[in-house]
């Protein structure tokens, strides 16, 4: 008999799991998604800046992008279904900037990671990043790091859909309600119980809830390092556009800023940065006048005269342990899978998290990419697998 799984939380991880549990053979009608809001209005994918990147310090997590890369790029093969549209890549690159040495150091060990697990990344001068994009003033910068390939933006939101609406045609059900208890009678889980009151027997639980990830966690008598911080998003129009695609340029002043189209895109992490409810999307928009525009401004002056087009605040489900992200299943509770704490990086690591879990699963081993170290047995250990390469 196929073990019964019921993952908590629709959205990009617990979709993608959904797709690969049924692709790899698990049978459909042993899986079942809970999933509070089905309008996912308001989950961390809903709010998405969705880009792609292999600039990260931690090798594991450059091979996670580099199936990510390949996955979208051959997206409706990968779906076996003609109805399923190209999920195209806009390759901008990253373009990360240093202003002292302590941090150029720092790209300098990213970049001998990513080129030696095949990126196409380049370290840059000043001089060079003037030449090739004249409108930054790189006044204060030491070093720049430049993906010249496979990173940019894409369409998540397409990916996601898809993954849901054919897991669905499978036979995979999805159910609106919300999980407030787990049932872990004799040290092992049994299943979860339902706000509706339905109780659902399950030989598998797989915490995919984002946010609220700590919260599921506790049901089950364990703690999650996993907080949801809020992240800022503006997007604007410049009255003097700039005459070529912006990388997705992360400042050593705390913003970031790329190409959206005939728009642009900012971002930044607020100054005060604690732990919020999942709910709390109201935002302190005072930073944008008082630190963001003016130190993008001062990095790109032709952004001195722009127009807010929309802005909103999304949240982060960040690992406050290490940074990285939390798979596998929980060495105190057999049948407890966590599938949480992405840091910011979900959408770009949905293909490969979701396959390695899944595999983790039907074949009761990881078989594509080893994603042991991301195992939740650090946590009691102690001893983290960190990523520093967040935004």
């Amino acid at each position: 008999m196929a073990e019964r799984v019921v993952i908590v939380g629709g959205a990009i991880m617990g979709s993608s799991l959904a797709w690969w549990l049924t692709e790899l053979g698990h049978p459909a009608g042993a899986i079942t998604v809970v999933e509070r809001d089905p309008t996912y209005a308001a989950c961390g994918t809903a709010f998405t800046n969705s880009c792609i990147r292999q600039q990260f310090g931690n090798p594991l997590n450059v091979r996670i992008s580099q199936f990510g890369i390949s996955f979208l790029k051959d997206f409706r093969r990968h779906m076996g279904d003609e109805r399923v549209p190209e999920v195209h890549l806009h390759p901008f690159g990253y373009l990360y900037l240093a202003d002292n040495e302590a941090m150029a150091d720092r790209l300098r060990r990213a970049h001998a990671v990513q080129v030696a697990e095949g990126a196409g990344t380049r370290l840059m001068t000043p001089e060079e990043i003037a030449a090739e994009w004249p409108f930054f003033d790189t006044d204060g910068i030491v070093l720049g790091s430049h993906g010249t390939r496979d990173e940019g933006y894409f369409d998540g939101t397409t990916m996601f859909d898809w993954w849901r609406r054919i897991a669905a045609e499978r036979g995979v059900t999805y159910l609106h309600d919300e999980v407030t208890g787990i049932n872990t009678a004799g040290g092992r889980v049994r299943g979860v119980r339902l706000a509706s009151g339905t109780r659902l027997e399950a030989d598998i639980v797989v915490n995919a809830a984002g946010t609220r990830g700590a919260q599921i966690a506790r049901m089950a008598g364990l703690d999650l390092p996993v907080e949801p911080r809020k992240r800022y998003t503006w997007v604007f129009s410049a009255k003097t556009p700039l005459p070529r695609d912006l990388p997705l340029t992360i400042d050593p002043n705390g913003f970031h800023v790329r190409t959206d189209g005939a728009l642009y895109m900012a971002g930044a992490t607020p100054a005060e940065d604690p732990a919020v409810d999942p709910d709390d999307f109201a935002g302190r928009w005072e930073i944008w006048e008082e630190v963001v525009w003016p130190a993008m401004a001062t990095r790109i002056p032709a952004f001195e005269e722009l127009r807010v087009e929309q802005s909103w605040v999304g949240h982060y489900d960040l690992n406050v342990f290490d940074a990285n992200a939390i798979v596998g299943e929980h060495p105190d509770l057999p049948g407890f899978m966590i599938l949480n704490g992405l840091s910011g990086h979900g959408l770009q690591q949905s293909p490969a998290l979701g396959r390695g879990l899944a595999e983790r699963i039907v074949h009761g081993r990881y078989e594509s990419l080893d994603l042991t170290p991301f195992g939740p047995e650090r946590l009691l250990t102690g001893v983290p697998f960190p990523e520093l390469a967040v935004i």
